[in-house]
């Protein structure tokens, strides 16, 4: 059996499409696909259905995926180690992350960093969905939000608030809205069909109103343009939008109430042993975070 052929069977099962595994993993679907039949040849049965509209695991597939996990973990694992005899980062780095976080947090820091690390070789797998592992490919994730998984080591990159802003030409053409009762006479960008807009109000329940956006975009990065070119108001991650406030490109309206800070985290497995592309990868990245965060102290004082 190929290694190849195995992580393109996990892929597969894990999204139940050949064509989101071949996007997932920065192949032809073709080859993605001739990967399922040969290792479906090697070990002698029919893994995946692919006769229905939707695929599913055959009883031999069921069987088979876990071990080919645990297969694709222990290779992850012992290339680690070899990374570890000479501290030396090298090898492909293979990070899992959402959309807003590469765009705003990540890409930035890669080109200081493989100028630092010549041999690493950096993979992002951007996708905004949940990532399970061991089972996900990957070296590393970038999660946002509470972490419920005791498997996983976690460290804190950012904890992160919430702004609401909009353009000065919106603002200028719509006024500023001074407390929650004002809202509804503005156009709301928001992430879902409905949601829940919060602004400060001496009249507390009352800085709370539910409107129904007049656009939804269910990601932060892709919203924000939309918000720069003054199409209405919306929360937005404090990291994402800083340097647009810091500019005067977005105004941040009156501190907002009942929003809990986001804490961002990077994770890997317990059972895998820290690797030095790793370890060096998420040293620079809490790096660039917090220069980021002390440009935020400095918007504070401001």
């Amino acid at each position: 059996m190929e290694l190849s052929d195995l992580r393109a069977f996990a892929r597969i099962t894990d999204l139940m499409s050949v064509s989101a595994a071949a996007r997932a993993l920065g192949l032809p679907k073709s080859g993605v696909s001739r990967a399922l039949a040969r290792l479906e040849r090697d070990v002698g049965a029919i893994l995946v259905d692919r006769s229905t509209r939707h695929l599913r695991l055959t009883d031999a597939g069921t069987h088979f995926r876990p071990h080919a996990l645990r297969i694709l973990a222990d290779v992850d694992e012992a290339e680690a180690a070899l990374d570890g005899l000479d501290n030396v980062p090298a090898g492909s780095l293979r990070v899992s992350l959402p959309f807003t976080i590469a765009t705003a947090l990540v890409a930035p820091m890669l080109p200081a960093f493989m100028a630092s690390y010549p041999q690493v070789r950096v993979v992002l797998a951007v996708e905004n969905r949940f990532i399970d592992m061991p089972a996900e490919p990957a070296d590393l994730m970038i999660r946002v939000g509470p972490l419920a998984d005791s498997d996983l080591i976690a460290r804190r990159l950012l904890t992160s608030e919430t702004w609401l802003c909009a353009s000065p030409e919106y603002l200028a053409a719509r006024g500023m809205p001074v407390r929650a009762a004002d809202l509804p006479d503005h156009s709301l960008i928001g992430y879902h069909n409905r949601a829940t807009v919060y602004l400060d109000d001496a009249l507390g329940d009352a800085g709370r109103i539910e409107l129904a956006p007049v656009i939804a975009i269910s990601d932060a990065a892709a919203l924000l343009p939309v918000v720069l070119a003054g199409a209405g108001i919306a929360h937005l991650p404090d990291f994402l939008a800083r340097s647009f406030v810091a500019d005067g490109r977005l105004v941040k309206l009156r501190p907002t109430i009942g929003r809990d800070p986001t804490v961002i985290h990077a994770v890997y497995p317990s059972h895998r042993s820290l690797s030095a592309k790793v370890r060096v990868f998420i040293d620079a990245l809490a790096a660039s975070i917090a220069h980021h965060d002390l440009g935020a102290a400095e918007l504070k004082k401001g």
